[in-house]
Formats: C-alpha cells, sequence, structure tokens
C-alpha cells in the first residue's frame, strides 16, 4: 500500500520528518544525527532540532549522502525465500531480496532475516514504523515456525520458555513454544520479541538442539499467509491500519 505523506503548511517540513521520510531512519533517530552534527542543509550543519526546511528547494545531506524523501508511504510483504540477503547490495555480488522486490519507490527492509532463513519480511519508507516495529522497548512479538533435526525434550522446552542466555548476554531471552502436533515435537513455533542476530537458532543450540528450517510467520498483526515463495505484495489499508494501532499511532506518518 501506499498513503500520502501529510503536507505541512507553509510549504515546510520539520528536518526530522523529512529525514524519517526517507527510510533511512525515524524521527527520533533523525533528532540523534541532527544532534551530533551529522545533517547538512543548503551545505552548513544543522544542530536545531525543531529546524524546518522546503522539501521543494532545500538541499538536505546526512552522513555526506544527498537526501530525497519519499512522497508516499509504502509498505511492501516479502516471502523471502532461502539463499537471499537482507540488504540492498552485497560486495561478493549474492543475492539480494531486491532482486525480487522491484518498485519505483526507495524502501528498506524491518529488520532482518538471515540467508538460511525464509518467510516474512517487510519493505518500507516509513522509517518511524520501522523503528518501533525493530527496537526492543516496543516488544512487538515475532512468530517463527522451526524444524529441528532432532525432537525437542521436555526439558528444553521449559528451559526456553524460562529464558536462556546467547551471544554472552547478561539477560536471558526466552520464547513462547507452541506444538502444533502433539505428535511430533521435531516440528514448533516460537514467539519472540526481539530480534538479536540469528537469535532463535542461537536459543535453540543454548538447549543442545539444532535447527533444519526456520520460517517468520508474523509480525504483530501481520500474517504471511498463502503468499507465495519469492512473491511480494503491498499491504492492504487496513494490515497497515493495525499495524500502526499495535505500534500506539494512529496512521503512517503519526509520531
Amino acid at each position: 500500500m501506499k498513503l500520502s505523506a501529510a503536507s505541512e503548511s507553509p510549504g515546510l517540513i520539520r528536518l526530522n520528518r523529512y529525514l524519517a521520510q526517507t527510510g533511512l531512519c525515524s524521527r527520533r533517530e533523525a533528532d540523534r544525527w541532527i544532534a551530533a552534527g551529522f545533517v547538512k542543509v543548503n551545505g552548513k550543519t544543522v544542530t536545531e532540532l525543531g529546524r524546518q526546511v522546503d522539501a521543494s528547494r532545500d538541499v538536505v545531506q546526512a552522513r555526506g549522502e544527498t537526501l530525497r524523501p519519499s512522497l508516499a508511504l509504502t509498505y511492501i510483504m516479502l516471502n523471502k525465500p532461502v539463499g537471499y540477503l537482507t540488504t540492498a547490495s552485497d560486495e561478493q555480488g549474492r543475492l539480494t531480496v531486491f532482486h525480487l522486490v522491484k518498485t519505483p519507490v526507495r524502501v528498506f527492509p524491518v529488520g532482518r532475516l538471515d540467508r538460511d532463513s525464509e518467510g516474512l519480511l517487510l519493505l518500507t519508507n516509513d522509517g518511524d514504523l520501522s523503528y518501533r516495529l525493530t527496537h526492543p522497548r516496543f516488544k512487538v512479538p515475532k512468530v517463527y515456525r522451526v524444524a529441528l533435526r532432532e525432537e525437542l525434550p521436555e526439558r528444553a522446552a521449559k528451559m526456553l520458555a524460562r529464558g536462556v542466555r546467547i551471544d554472552d548476554s547478561r539477560r536471558p531471552v526466552a520464547g513462547e513454544l507452541r506444538f502444533p502436533s502433539p505428535h511430533d515435537r521435531r516440528w514448533c513455533e516460537i514467539t519472540i520479541q526481539e530480534g538479536r542476530n540469528r537469535q532463535v537458532r542461537k536459543m535453540f543450540a543454548a538447549v543442545g538442539c539444532s535447527v533444519q528450517r526456520l520460517q517468520r510467520i508474523q509480525i504483530g498483526p501481520l500474517r504471511l499467509g498463502n503468499l507465495r515463495v519469492g512473491a511480494w505484495r503491498y499491504l492492504e489499508s487496513k494490515e497497515v491500519r493495525l499495524l500502526n494501532q499495535a505500534m500506539g499511532v494512529s496512521d503512517g506518518n503519526s509520531q
């Protein structure tokens, strides 16, 4: 789905909003960039958080890159196949998700799925929504379907539910487990509220189990459904509305 961005009169837009509409960051992150001196307007460094710019005339740069915000907010769902990197480009020439998603609007992945994982991946130029969906403090539930190489022992399942330590972290991470079939404990679904690098695989490794297949099937209220592997589509209006409601905002442009 594409949503028209709300206009700000008289022809001006707050600098942090301008940056967020490029999809590179949220407005909160943009404020930090501005305060740190990473942003220039018409060649001059700006550190004033309330600064407004004319999107049709002013030239805005962040970290040396000249930016142009999109006039439409775009939301895309991709069923990522195994073997594709969640990045815009790769120095080694490997396949990325942008070999699959072709759109005239510049969008960015919301979080990551590693190369060996598959399933639901969101792409958008809505920096605010992306920030809310990925930052741990918003505790957005993400559901993964997991195929294990061996059955998951009851003791290991209890350890995952209580929380295990990964990456030498001080705080354990936990997951809510569900078994679609009571007779086959090689298949399960796990819900987590964080998104560390290869987190689900590391959690199962911590209890002595190896993951054979990992598929993300849900982010917040948004489910993958029957979208075929490798296919993508724009989100429907009601799906965008549900995501924003889950994040506590009224629409794709609200802070």
